[in-house]
């Protein structure tokens, strides 16, 4: 009986062996993502400890520490597929776990904004290696039947970063300081780095195909030159701001000279063909909406609490750790049903959650409102995204070719992190625009070192530092000043959720596309019906 039972066993379990490679990977990403969220709670604190003139830092300006990730992670992710036919997977992942490492610990030495942003983008490119690699070296390890719990493995490090990244990143900064918010990946890396070498297997790679030189050249300075202008717009305040239209347009064209470009060579830098999957189109397009409205408004949440409330970091990472518990709760559940039914018959329901969610943070951003209202909106929104975002990447990847894997990942980490960029900056540009609309309070002009004067909503925002309060008796603010101010804040919190709603509801109109009746999965094509090797491209 054991012996009839084992085939099927090893075909349909998450067998030791997986797991054991999946630990790798799921460390790798962890380290990437947790250092997203412990970033955007440590945010504030950049505002007021990285200034160089003793007022606070603009928040478009400390964003930027989020963006420039975002931007490397962009840029380098397209070369990861030849790197890895090049010099090898294992080997590949391990330099990226040791660039990232390096970078964490130059981003804990930086002395001000710029060179913090600095060494950000030199984190951003051992990070955006991760992922991809990570999908690869999983996606090789498992079968077509156990892809949904295996991406609901990969969707561990979503878990865990929403989770403890805010409640790691309060405990480090209040009992230390936020240099330990990156000090923290050293012994994570270190770990990474000795696991990796014992347990991937060894791989001998056969480079034989050429860099796609073209299309390097076209394709990472075009999202780079896009998404810095797009980036710029938070602290210019407008779209036509030559910072703003000159590298968006230069990334503009060469985006879409890479377009034309990508359809000439036999291996491009990323293959534009695979949109002729059906499920991949559908699912990117899914993905660059979700992703831009999702993670543009997941990073305003903890600046909330600690702007709006006046918490600590501490307790902002832990009040929005309500997010990661409820997609830990759906995530396993929408990986194992992702593997026994459509993805349309799955993700609707997340995306119902995510709606539910988001329009109930909206409704309720009014100074005072309790915590437990908030966490629990925060709670339905981590519902849903638990329901969403691995079932997502299961329908782009199922269907294809086991050779097409891995472009296919490829593409998908590229429209996620082009996305993000994209939402953070609108999303920032939203709420620094609306903070900026009140009237400028009387007295503000003769403060030399607040450019253009201050509205009641942006002394609100800064009145809980040293610095917040030394401006309010500058200007003899009264109680009745601060408590508008703090209203107008709170609406420029609400208008920056009511964005995000809005791209979420547009969402749903790719959401119908998605596969609602069963399709026949292509991974264990071959000749000889075994999977054969993923390469990336």
């Amino acid at each position: 009986m054991t012996n009839q039972v084992a085939p099927l066993s090893d075909d349909d379990r998450i067998t030791p062996d997986l797991l054991k490679i999946a630990g790798v990977v799921v460390l790798g990403a962890i380290m990437s993502i947790l250092d997203v969220t412990v970033v955007n709670v440590a945010l504030p604190t950049f505002q007021t400890e990285l200034s160089s003139n003793g007022e606070p830092l603009a928040y478009s300006t400390v964003a930027w520490t989020a963006t420039a990730y975002m931007l490397a992670l962009a840029a380098v992710i397209p070369l990861t597929g030849w790197a890895a036919d090049r010099f090898g997977t294992k080997r590949l992942y391990m330099t990226a776990i040791a660039l990232f490492t390096i970078g964490s610990l130059l981003c804990a030495t930086a002395w001000n904004i710029e060179a913090l942003i600095g060494f950000r983008v030199l984190q951003g490119l051992g990070g955006g290696m991760l992922m991809p690699l990570g999908m690869t070296i999983m996606t090789k390890a498992a079968g077509p039947h156990r892809m949904g719990r295996l991406m609901a493995i990969l969707g561990v490090p979503m878990l865990l970063g929403p989770i403890m990244g805010p409640i790691l990143g309060g405990i480090l900064i209040d009992a230390a300081s936020w240099h330990w918010v990156f000090l923290i990946n050293l012994p994570i890396g270190i770990i990474g780095l000795l696991y990796a070498q014992r347990v991937l297997p060894k791989d001998a790679p056969e480079p034989s195909e050429a860099l796609d030189v073209v299309g390097m050249i076209l394709l990472s300075p075009g999202l780079a030159a896009l998404l810095y202008g797009v980036s710029s717009i938070p602290e210019q305040g407008t779209v036509a701001a030559t910072k703003v239209l000159v590298p968006a347009i230069i990334g503009v064209l060469l985006i879409g000279a890479f377009v034309f470009w990508s359809f000439k060579p036999q291996h491009p830098l990323l293959d534009l063909r695979l949109f002729k999957d059906r499920n991949l189109t559908v699912s990117v397009i899914t993905m660059f909406l979700f992703a831009a409205a999702f993670f543009g408004a997941l990073l305003l949440v903890p600046t909330y609490f600690q702007q709006v409330d006046g918490y600590s970091v501490k307790k902002a990472g832990l009040l929005i750790a309500a997010q990661g518990i409820g997609a830990m709760l759906t995530m396993p559940v929408a990986g194992a049903l992702t593997d026994k039914m459509p993805v349309g018959r799955i993700v609707p329901f997340g995306f119902l959650g995510i709606l539910i969610g988001m329009f109930g943070l909206a409704q309720n951003t009014d100074p005072g409102t309790s915590d437990w209202t908030i966490m629990a909106w925060l709670f339905v929104t981590g519902l849903g995204m638990g329901a969403t975002m691995m079932p997502l990447f299961t329908s782009a990847l199922k269907t294809l070719k086991a050779s097409d894997v891995a472009r296919g990942s490829t593409l998908l980490n590229v429209t996620q992190q082009v996305a993000s960029a994209t939402g953070i900056a609108t999303i920032s540009v939203v709420l620094t625009n609306a903070m900026k609309s009140g009237d400028v309070l009387a007295g503000s002009e003769s403060l030399p070192n607040v450019d253009g004067g201050l509205t009641a909503a942006q002394l609100a925002a800064s009145s809980h530092t040293e610095q917040g309060n030394q401006l309010v008796q500058a200007l003899d603010a009264s109680g009745a000043v601060l408590q508008q101010g703090f209203q107008d804040l709170a609406d420029a919190f609400a208008s920056s959720y009511w964005v995000a709603f809005f791209v979420l509801v547009v969402t749903l109109v790719p959401v119908a596309f998605l596969p609602r009746k069963r399709e026949k999965s292509h991974l264990l094509d071959s000749e000889d019906g075994a999977p054969p090797p993923i390469m990336m491209h």
